[in-house]
C-alpha cells in the first residue's frame, strides 16, 4: 500500500500522504485513550450572587479530585491509577492505566474564598464560589429627574 500518490501535483499529494498517516495515528483507538492527555471541558458562569465552574469529568470518583485554592487560584487536578491483573495457569496479563489533568482558575477579587462548596454527580464537577456581599450587585430603578 502505497502512502503517497503522484498524481501530477506532488506537493498536494505529498501533504495528502501525510494527512493520512497522522489521520491514521490520532483516529487510532489504544492511542487516543491511553496516550493522550484528555482535558475535561469547562463552563463557568456567574449569577448575582456566585460563580459556578461545571467540570465534565465522567468516570471519576469524588475522591479522585484534588481542589487547592492558593491566593486567588483555584486548582482542580486529578490523578488516577488503575491496574488491572488477571492471573491463569501459562501467563499473567497486566493492564495500566493511568490518567490525569490539572485546571486552574483566577478567582475575581468579589469572590469570597471562605465560601467555596464542591460537588461530583452524574459525571459532572459542580464549584460553587459565592461572591463577597459587597460584591453582590441588587437591581435597582434609577429615577429620572
Amino acid at each position: 500500500m502505497s502512502l503517497i500518490k503522484f498524481n501530477g501535483n506532488s506537493s498536494n499529494s505529498l501533504s495528502t500522504g501525510f494527512n493520512d498517516i497522522f489521520e491514521s495515528i490520532f483516529k487510532d483507538t489504544f492511542y487516543s485513550d491511553r496516550m493522550m492527555s484528555r482535558v475535561p471541558a469547562v463552563n463557568v458562569y456567574e449569577t448575582q450572587d456566585h460563580y459556578e465552574i461545571e467540570m465534565a469529568a465522567p468516570g471519576l470518583n469524588k475522591e479522585d479530585f484534588n481542589i487547592k485554592l492558593d491566593k486567588n487560584l483555584l486548582t482542580v487536578s486529578v490523578e488516577q491509577q488503575n491496574q488491572e491483573v488477571k492471573e491463569n495457569k501459562q501467563y499473567n496479563r497486566r493492564e495500566f492505566s493511568y490518567s490525569s489533568f490539572v485546571r486552574s482558575f483566577a478567582l475575581p477579587e468579589s469572590a469570597d474564598d471562605a465560601q467555596i462548596e464542591a460537588k461530583y454527580n452524574d459525571g459532572v464537577l459542580r464549584i460553587l464560589v459565592v461572591k463577597k456581599e459587597e460584591a453582590k450587585q441588587l437591581p435597582r430603578k434609577i429615577e429620572i429627574k
